[in-house]
């Protein structure tokens, strides 16, 4: 499979994706969330697509959750899809009580994190399968097994440096303003299909 990044490389990505997201204010609720909120949050699941190796950081702590995924799905197969984003947001919604009070920005934190796991492997050569259950892999290989870990850990510290630059001098970006747009659009058909379900 060739370069697999770092729990590390993967906990310094989901911050500088952290930064990045609440300063180019991607949503609404990142624009105005508590960085106290959104940063942990991201933290907490920027490390659960790698659920599906048994010798993954959190794979070894959980190899009863683990194991089974691996033997159904593979190594960056199902957990690295958006697909399984939308599988764990529509559970959440859908199974989670309502007595369990998570604000808005932490769960967007939340899925931050996951998508920032899958994002990073993105820029490995082995790609990850975005669409599954196609097997199509999408890749921007910027991490090589010659370079090591010590390009993974620069690419990380200048997307943070940048994340905290970057509104600053960019306030009309848009390709930022287009993303944006995007999300709300994606958020406001996920509610659609909540409501739907729970009605």
């Amino acid at each position: 499979m060739g370069f697999i990044m770092t729990a590390e490389g993967h906990l310094l990505f989901s911050i500088a994706s952290a930064v990045f997201a609440k300063n180019a204010e991607l949503t609404p609720v990142l624009a105005h969330g508590d960085w106290w909120h959104i940063i942990p949050s991201a933290i907490l699941t920027c490390l659960l697509p790698d659920i599906d190796h048994p010798k993954s950081f959190l794979g070894q702590r959980l190899k009863w959750v683990s194991k089974p995924i691996a033997r159904a799905f593979g190594h960056r197969g199902f957990t690295h899809s958006l697909l399984a984003v939308f599988a764990l947001l529509a559970t959440f919604y859908l199974k989670v009580p309502d007595t369990w009070i998570i604000p808005a920005d932490a769960l967007q934190g939340m899925v931050l994190g996951y998508l920032s796991h899958i994002v990073a492997d993105m820029l490995t050569p082995a790609g990850v399968p975005l669409l599954w259950p196609c097997r199509w892999r999408f890749r921007l290989p910027i991490l090589a097994p010659r370079k090591g870990n010590q390009l993974e850990r620069f690419l990380c510290m200048a997307l943070f440096a940048w994340a905290v630059w970057m509104p600053q001098s960019m306030p009309e970006n848009n390709v930022i303003r287009w993303s944006s747009k995007m999300i709300t659009i994606l958020q406001m058909q996920f509610n659609r299909f909540i409501n739907h379900q729970i009605d």
